[in-house]
């Protein structure tokens, strides 16, 4: 069994094929999901998909790309936080390759994620883009190892994964993996410990091949987990069974309870 941890099935086209993608993941032998927030005014959708079907979760936070939220804070986060669906606080980050110029804003705004979630005790789900450096100064300034969470769609070199690692956090690979130039990404696939690695499809972007270029689903995700078995020379239900323990380990999660 496979698990996306990190897809946004509110989105309009998912959502709207939802039974098909429910039969697909099973074909494909995905048993769970994760639904990932990416603004708070959406969090309600996403939490509906999370409360409708059994196997999915959801997460509550804001992509840092999007700088026109309305005013939350620390508290905002921990309540919705506290529904049980919800297992994880993000997608939060940095991201300075779609935005430029002051982003103080941006960085407070991690902060307060973090910050959040160490007082939720959810895990964090963190983008970063363009901007590993500062993104993990301020895991160590905020303490964030002593929550965790996920370096979601991994795009950094292996350096910055081990140092994630470091601080208690997964990392987690995405169709990128996949695509034939991402020669550096499937060197940290090779190198790091296998009870840290996660696989996601951050559906509906980024279909591994041979998808490339259409809409992504969850049931591709058994894609990305057989490329990573592919380089390291292993079953794919070998990563399969992993990543889908390191799941319910990172998550506080008992599979046999759902």
């Amino acid at each position: 069994m496979l698990v996306d941890s990190h897809c946004h099935l509110n989105f309009p086209e998912l959502l709207q094929n939802m039974d098909a993608i429910r039969l697909s993941m099973r074909e494909h032998q995905v048993g769970y999901a994760l639904c990932v927030s990416v603004t708070l005014p959406d969090f309600p959708a996403v939490l509906a998909v999370a409360e409708a079907h059994e196997n999915f979760y959801a997460s509550v936070g804001v992509h840092p790309d999007y700088e026109n939220e309305p005013p939350f804070g620390e508290d905002d986060l921990i309540r919705l936080a506290q529904h049980p669906k919800v297992i994880a606080i993000g997608e939060t980050g940095l991201d300075y390759f779609r935005l430029t110029g002051e982003l103080e804003w941006q960085r407070e705004r991690f902060r307060t994620h973090i910050r959040a979630a160490i007082k939720a005790q959810k895990p964090l789900i963190i983008h970063t883009r363009s901007a590993a450096e500062d993104t993990l100064r301020i895991m160590r300034e905020e303490n964030a190892k002593a929550i965790g969470g996920v370096m979601h769609c991994f795009t950094e070199s292996l350096e910055v994964a081990l140092q994630a690692i470091e601080m208690g956090f997964y990392i987690s690979f995405s169709g990128i993996v996949t695509f034939k130039n991402a020669t550096s990404l499937k060197e940290v696939a090779q190198s790091i410990p296998l009870d840290r690695i996660l696989v996601e499809t951050d559906s509906p972007y980024l279909a591994p091949v041979p998808f490339r270029g259409k809409i992504n689903q969850p049931a591709y995700v058994s894609y990305v987990a057989a490329e990573i078995a592919k380089l390291r020379g292993i079953d794919p239900e070998e990563v399969a069974a992993a990543t889908t323990k390191n799941f319910f380990n990172l998550f506080n999660l008992n599979p046999a309870c759902n």
